[in-house]
């Protein structure tokens, strides 16, 4: 606990470093204060097949985020609006219990300004009995000496890999830098896992998977994300491209966020993908851009 209350003092857990202290009730640009706060434990089905399975992924999403991204699916929580605050036995605790009610793994959303409380959570849940994998489930702007924490506590990356275009990112969220800190964080998740590995239900027992979501007018900004990508790490990690951008009420009067992402738009994304040799990668298909797949942060399991 000293250890977490010392990273508190001064946070620099993400690349914003911002140097608040936590302890003292302030926050930095994620919002969170020096306890965790989280707003929904409970199985998810709306992952990736290898992730969610037929039982579900152990979902629990954590309030606050390093990213803010303007049209956030995840907004409420994003914005700290929801959540409840819960001790480090508790989380342990919600682990245990996801594992018990079938949970394929234990998936962490937007943990990443609370890595030194889950690392402990997780190191006591596996103390009494936790057993399956550990999915970090990410928006990619991570330190590699956050992430270094988790080594040997984490299994699977889930991880975004949102912007290659500086303009881009700067315009939808106050963090310009992120290609260059995408690129380091990823460099050490694949260091971490290594290739994917899938038991023989096809279900991912240790390895990466890079999300990018395709925003309205960004097929640009996808296909390089895609192509760096590829070229760097092969079939070594898997992509999982996303088509179910949805605008929510915050972007109504922002263009092009303000529209879903066009069929063609994504069609465009995937023949690019495939023309440059990729194979492993998990591709959306029918009406996927729509609220009802986000969930309540009503604090169930919490």
């Amino acid at each position: 606990m000293l250890e977490i209350e010392e990273e508190m003092k001064s946070c620099r857990l993400c690349p914003r470093k911002c140097g608040i202290n936590r302890m003292e009730g302030k926050t930095g640009y994620c919002g969170a204060p020096s306890v965790v706060v989280a707003a929904r434990a409970a199985l998810h089905f709306w992952e990736e097949p290898c992730i969610s399975g037929k039982t579900g992924s152990g979902t629990v999403f954590f309030s606050g985020c390093n990213l803010r991204c303007v049209y956030c699916q995840n907004h409420s929580i994003a914005e700290m609006e929801r959540g409840k605050e819960i001790s480090l036995e508790r989380l342990s605790q919600i682990f245990l219990e996801l594992q018990e009610q079938q949970a394929n793994n234990i998936n962490l959303v937007t943990p990443s300004h609370y890595v030194p409380q889950i690392a402990k959570a997780l190191q006591k849940a596996k103390q009494q009995g936790l057993r399956i994998p550990i999915v970090y489930n990410c928006g990619g702007y991570e330190s590699v000496e956050a992430l270094k924490q988790l080594e040997g506590l984490v299994d699977i990356y889930l991880t975004d890999f949102k912007y290659m275009d500086n303009a881009l990112a700067k315009g939808v969220f106050a963090g310009g830098g992120l290609p260059g800190d995408g690129k380091t964080a990823l460099q050490e998740m694949v260091r971490q896992t290594g290739p994917a590995e899938f038991d023989q239900a096809g279900m991912m027992k240790r390895g990466v998977i890079v999300r990018h979501l395709l925003l309205p007018g960004a097929v640009k900004n996808a296909k390089a994300v895609v192509q760096y990508v590829y070229e760097t790490y092969g079939d070594t990690v898997w992509l999982s491209l996303m088509s179910q951008y949805t605008p929510l009420p915050q972007v109504k009067d922002l263009v092009p966020l303000n529209r879903k992402t066009t069929r063609r738009e994504y069609e465009r994304l995937l023949d690019y993908t495939f023309s440059l040799g990729v194979t492993n990668a998990f591709l959306q298909e029918g009406p996927v851009a729509e609220e009802s797949f986000i969930p309540d942060f009503d604090c169930q399991g919490i």
